[in-house]
């Protein structure tokens, strides 16, 4: 990384308050010579605690009850075989964005409520594909928030690529029309489009995003390729119950965690991974452009657990 720390580290002291979390929430568990139903209820509550989620502590613990474990198991133990269940529930949605659309460009609908960290999320997402020599190009679709337009302006300078932004007010699906139709005049890659992030009124949302999409199909039928959902991992449960929303009016097809190093709430990721099965494309683990990246899902179950701390990896 720019700062000479490897993403793994940052992983690691990403997820530390998530791990320090859990490893509370297991001290003074594990003390019986064999796990009973009472540990073994204990145990789960502990993951439900972490903010695992229910699905995923109950895993867990049918892990546990089926290995029929007539010995005491250390606090390392467990963090392995919880570490292992992680592992598994996040391999299928670990899911990197492609650039694969044709014609161009590949259109990506951003979304997200407001203080999601949305705006700071298409900047380090631009950062990324401009990594692999993509062109990208940036539409101010917020446009119910003069703050929102004027902070992309400003990451669009920083990263050197073009903008379309209007007025504070205007019609988004114009903006967008615009953009489409540069990007394809210029030979962009990428077109990511930022958008209102209202819930108080899901019916203004998804006539606005139906707009969107109206004016996209008359450019391109395959368009969005991409609707991408924005969640802030500090918000813990509140996010899967976004989730549910935001597939309901926008047709999400993917996810990215923000805000991962500032909670203690990390094993969300796990829980929404879990309960919707969608590709998550990246996660945030701090505030630098080169924060945001796909993620190892083996690195990422042994930062929440912190099993090589444990185990001295």
């Amino acid at each position: 990384m720019s700062d000479g720390t490897s993403w793994g580290e940052k992983l690691r002291f990403g997820f530390k308050r998530t791990s320090d979390r859990l490893g509370g929430n297991l001290t003074g568990l594990l003390t019986k010579e064999k796990l009973d139903e009472e540990t073994l209820d204990e145990i789960e509550e502990a993951l439900i605690a972490s903010d695992l989620g229910p699905s995923v502590a109950a895993r867990v613990r049918d892990r546990l009850a089926s290995g029929r474990f007539d010995r005491h198991l250390s606090e390392l133990d467990i963090r392995e075989i919880v570490a292992e269940e992680l592992e598994a529930i996040l391999t299928p949605v670990a899911v990197p964005l492609e650039i694969d659309a044709f014609p161009r460009p590949q259109v990506m609908l951003v979304i997200g409520v407001n203080g999601s960290g949305k705006t700071t999320t298409i900047a380090k997402l631009g950062h990324l594909f401009l990594e692999d020599d993509y062109n990208i190009m940036l539409v101010a679709g917020d446009t119910f928030r003069a703050a929102a337009i004027g902070q992309l302006k400003v990451w669009a300078d920083r990263l050197g690529v073009p903008i379309i932004a209007g007025e504070e007010g205007g019609d988004a699906a114009s903006l967008v029309f615009e953009g489409v139709k540069r990007g394809t005049e210029i030979g962009t890659d990428v077109l990511i489009v930022d958008t209102a992030g209202r819930l108080q009124n899901k019916s203004h949302l998804m006539d606005e995003l139906s707009k969107i999409r109206r004016v996209l199909g008359r450019l391109n039928e395959e368009a969005p390729h991409n609707v991408i959902l924005v969640l802030d991992a500090t918000t813990g449960q509140n996010a899967l119950s976004q989730i549910e929303v935001f597939k309901e009016v926008a047709n999400v097809t993917g996810l990215v965690m923000t805000k991962l190093d500032g909670t203690a709430r990390g094993g969300v990721l796990v829980a929404a991974a879990e309960k919707f099965g969608l590709p998550i494309h990246a996660i945030g683990v701090g505030e630098t452009l080169e924060d945001l990246r796909p993620f190892d899902p083996r690195a990422v179950a042994r930062a929440i657990t912190a099993a090589d701390e444990f185990d001295g990896d």
